[in-house]
Parts: structure tokens; sequence; C-alpha cells
């Protein structure tokens, strides 16, 4: 039975893969890990990431391709705000019988890899509180109203960044009927905060995949995982959730911009940073802006508010 990592990741976001790869094998010397390449651009981090922390590139790039036009020929360009965040699929065919996958804008407190011992009971596993906030940037109510799926199931939807299964669960196949069955209804997936894969994602496991667990529901429960949380306490480099008097497992930056000011980017910088043999990032100083583009931006809020109610 062999396990691993899967990461997705370009030549763009290489700081963010250092401070992830960096936590990992700060507890985890040894598991192997394979990158998934997000676009054309991604030697340069390649060759950091292969250099450092062991990490192989995915050996079948036709597959990916062979995804990707399947992917345009099914939605069109223009579906998706980020259609090649479906790259992360590639994890179901690769060479790790069971695997966990993860974003670049994470950090892991913990041997993270361990958690894919859930999988001797389950075929799926997450780890977050997505469910919480409702359907939003998942599901319309279409989905309830036309009864797609029931109220219980909906509280298994989660955040496409950190999830774990069995590889070939889901068959190549699977993944062209399920864009197939999207695309014909369009209405049931909310992408109005510019989701990509996640809607669609949630759709597929829902329909296919049915032992599945969030690690959230674990007895003695566990700790929260997003960067967007003011609540936890940092004791070292590690964060503490008092909701749960838990440590974390790992802290995600879900569409929170990763820069100096942001929640938590002394943790962040700390992980980054590790690595002696690679030169600390760079941040452009901000620029500041104008009291004009200051009342500007303000009246733009406003209207947004507005048009909300």
């Amino acid at each position: 039975m062999k396990r691993g990592i899967y990461i997705i990741a370009n030549d763009k976001v290489t700081d963010h893969a250092i401070a992830l790869l960096n936590s990992i094998r700060l507890y985890d010397k040894d598991t192997p890990i394979v990158m998934i390449p997000y676009d054309d651009n991604y030697h340069k981090i390649a060759d950091t990431l292969t250099q450092y922390y062991g990490v192989q590139i995915y050996e079948d790039l036709d597959f990916i391709d062979r995804l990707s036009k399947k992917l345009h020929d099914v939605f069109g360009s223009k579906f998706f705000a980020r259609p090649n965040q479906f790259r992360k699929q590639a994890c179901w065919f690769g060479p790790f019988d069971e695997f966990l996958y993860i974003d670049t804008d994470i950090v892991v407190f913990e041997k993270i890899v361990d958690n894919l011992n859930y999988l001797n009971t389950y075929d799926f596993i997450c780890c977050d509180y997505q469910h919480s906030g409702g359907i939003t940037n998942v599901f319309t109510p279409k989905v309830l109203e036309e009864k797609v799926f029931t109220t219980e199931e909906i509280k298994d939807i989660f955040n496409g960044g950190f999830w774990g299964a069995k590889k070939n669960v889901i068959t190549e196949q699977d993944l062209y009927e399920t864009f197939a069955e999207c695309a014909a209804h369009p209405e049931y997936f909310d992408f109005s905060q510019k989701t990509s894969d996640q809607p669609i994602i949630n759709y597929m496991l829902l329909k296919r995949i049915p032992r599945r667990f969030n690690i959230v529901r674990r007895e003695g429960k566990a700790p929260g995982n997003w960067g967007g949380s003011p609540h936890f306490q940092t004791q070292g480099h590690v964060l503490i959730d008092p909701a749960v008097n838990q440590p974390l497992q790992y802290l995600h930056w879900a569409g929170i911009r990763i820069e100096p000011g942001c929640p938590y980017w002394e943790i962040w910088e700390h992980y980054r940073n590790l690595n002696p043999a690679i030169p600390p990032a760079v941040f452009p100083t901000p620029v500041k802006k104008s009291q004009w583009q200051q009342t500007v931006d303000n009246l733009k809020n406003q209207l947004r508010q507005i048009k909300k109610l």
C-alpha cells in the first residue's frame, strides 16, 4: 500500500509551495510528494521542489492534457474562473494507492499524511467546516428545491483545498460523466465568488462516493483551519483553536492573499523561511492609495452592499 501527497503548482506560487513543503518536511521526512503542473510554467518550481524536498513531477502529463481538453469541450472556455484547478483530479490516477491532496496556500502542523488512516474505514476524507456556512460557494438552493441532494447530504460539502481518497474510487469516465451532468445544470452551482472546481467536485463526491468522512466530526471534535478565523492563538510556531483547546492540524489561507499584514502572516513567514538554503521571499512594498482612490473604493463597496439588499 503506497501512500503519498499531491500538490498542484506553477512558478507563480513558488513561495507558497516552499512554505507548504517546509511545513510537511518538518514533521515528515519520507512521505513521497508528487506535483501536478498547473500549467506549462512550472519548470523553475519543479527544479526547486525536486532539489530540496524530493518532490516528483506527475508522470502522465498526457492524461492531464486529455482532462483539460475534455473539460474545455464540455464547458467551453468561459464557464470557470480558473479551469486549470481541475488538473488536481489527476490524483485519482497517479502512483499512490491512498493520497492526500493539499493546496499550496496551506501550512501543516503535524505529520499530515497520518490522516489517511481514516481510509481504513472510508473511501474519501476531508477536514474543514465549509458545511457550517451553508451551501454558499458550492451550490444554489436549486439542489434542494429539485431534490438533487437531501439536507443531510449537503452537510458533507467540503473545501477543495484539502482532501484524501483511495486511488481509482473515481474513474476517468466518472469525471467526464460528472462534467456532462453539471454542464447541463449550471443553475445548481454557486460561482458568485469565482470558485472553479469546488462546486463540480462536491457534486461528484456526493453522487459517487457514499463512504466519506469529514475529520472535524471525529470524537472530541477538531480545530478549525481557515486563515480568516480571527480567534486562533499562537503557541510557538503552531496555532491553537481555543474553541476545542486543540492545536490546528493545518492552516488554509483560502481566499486570502498571503502578504505582509495578512492574517497569521508571521506563521506563514516562519515556515516559508525554514530552509536556509533558499533565499527568503521578497514582497513588493505596497503602494499607498491616494485619498481620491480610497474614496472611490469606499463608494464601490457601498454600491456592492446596496445591490445585495
